[in-house]
């Protein structure tokens, strides 16, 4: 994304440099300046600098995680 791009999105803007972290047996946690997509290629609205995002697939609130991963004991591997 430029900045020109970036310019015009003030739920963005200004988040700073990117980050992803895997949590282990956890979401994806994501920091900074990163413009969420969903499957049709659509922004999808960021309101915080970190989001998580699931990665067990049982989470409600699709992409994000909501904590499911604990219930099923989602493991990831080493």
């Amino acid at each position: 994304m430029t900045a020109d791009a970036r310019d015009g999105d003030d739920e963005i803007k200004g988040f700073g440099a990117a980050s992803i972290v895997a949590c282990p047996n956890g979401p994806l946690l994501v920091r900074g300046d990163v413009e969420l997509l969903d499957g049709d290629g659509h922004p999808v609205p960021r309101t915080r600098p970190t989001i998580a995002l699931c990665r067990c697939g049982a989470s409600a609130v699709k992409p994000f995680c909501d904590g499911t991963h604990k219930l099923m004991r989602f493991r990831t591997e080493e």
